[in-house]
């Protein structure tokens, strides 16, 4: 099982670890629901070391994006992130991904923990219809690099402390290359996965022990604290962010997942799977993914089944769990089309009992 540079921080700290997509990972600490809430009122650290980097660099690096992503890359200028996914070639996702333009030659790939490996297969695979060699225009870092999400309402106060330039006010979904706690060169973005604000540090290795004692430092006295994985999933749902492998996979469609906002059909963008998802999208998904809030006490979880008022089988619960800030039960699902509309009556069948609820649209947790 792989350790992440800050992984002996969290046992000192006390936390119950277990392992995440390789890695000892620390899934809470003083509770969920506690973390929770200190994200949502103050501020909150999560070590998310685990997610994977990859380089794409040169000439072809456009049109290779271009070509393996939905989204549309061009459009993107330095200093600018882009929420995406990698289609698989078979109408589903590989991996919902960001994509930071560090300039025309030089892209970052942010993916998900569980899928480095996969996604560097595919996109090697790819590569190789555009000239790309790994190890030299395409570069897996992922091993190389430390992450860091402070988030929270106090996150940016925070680090600023940290920062000679001025950080606090960088706009959602852009990033610096700066100085971070006497660290040069670090990457400081601000895209967040808690809808609490912050911003997400990518340093290297070798100076993640310097970067956590001076966040600790600058944190502690503001109400600071380490959050698990656990809260970190809570955080995510109530504001109804997709979660790779439980509500979108290599079965699922963007457009069906509610991502057609990422799926661009912009003119010469001739992306995998572009005609089968414009078709899809003209056609209209037979399900798509919704948000579920129950009406009736009970906790939504990931494959209970979903019905209508006859009790006829509608879709399946993808993502669940008890709001924390909202004391309910929430939860995100696939439903049939003809249940999809904001506000439609359905039923979660919890121990074998129907239990109302109705569709919403994300997010549940608005401030």
């Amino acid at each position: 099982m792989k350790t992440t540079p800050f992984t002996r921080y969290h046992i000192d700290a006390g936390a119950r670890m277990a392992e995440f997509a390789g890695y000892n990972m620390p899934i809470e600490f003083t509770g969920i629901n506690n973390e929770h809430t200190a994200v949502r009122e103050r501020a909150g650290v999560f070590d998310v070391s685990h997610m994977g980097e990859i380089w794409v660099k040169g000439e072809q690096a456009l049109p290779f994006l271009q070509a393996v992503t939905t989204n549309d890359v061009s459009v993107l200028y330095d200093g600018k992130v882009q929420y995406s996914c990698l289609p698989n070639g078979r109408g589903g996702i590989v991996d919902d991904i960001l994509v930071y333009r560090i300039d025309a030659l030089t892209y970052l790939l942010v993916v998900n923990a569980a899928n480095v490996d996969k996604d560097w297969k595919w996109l090697c695979e790819q590569g190789a219809r555009f000239g790309l060699t790994p190890g030299r225009e395409l570069y897996n870092a992922s091993d190389e690099i430390a992450q860091l999400a402070v988030q929270g309402p106090l996150a940016m106060q925070i680090v600023q402390k940290l920062c000679p330039e001025p950080v606090q006010d960088l706009p959602y979904y852009t990033f610096v290359k700066t100085e971070v706690a006497g660290i040069k060169d670090a990457i400081l973005s601000i895209t967040g996965y808690t809808g609490a604000g912050g911003c997400e540090i990518y340093v290297a290795n070798e100076d993640a022990g310097q970067l956590w004692q001076a966040l600790w430092k600058a944190g502690a006295p503001m109400g600071l604290q380490n959050i698990g994985l656990g809260a970190r999933d809570t955080l995510r749902l109530e504001m109804g962010f997709c979660l790779y492998g439980n509500d979108i996979d290599d079965t699922t469609s963007p457009i069906e997942a509610g991502l057609g906002w990422i799926t661009k059909f912009a003119d010469g963008k001739d992306f995998v799977d572009r005609e089968r998802m414009a078709a899809l999208k003209a056609e209209g998904p037979a399900r798509r993914l919704v948000g579920i809030e129950m009406t009736e006490r009970g906790i939504p979880r990931h494959g209970y089944p979903v019905v209508d008022a006859d009790g006829n089988t509608i879709g399946t619960v993808t993502s669940g769990t008890m709001s924390p800030s909202l004391k309910v039960g929430i939860g995100l699902g696939y439903v049939a089309a003809a249940h999809c509309a904001p506000g439609s009556e359905v039923a979660v069948v919890i121990r074998d009992k129907p239990v109302r609820a109705r569709v919403v649209r994300p997010p549940f947790y608005k401030k």
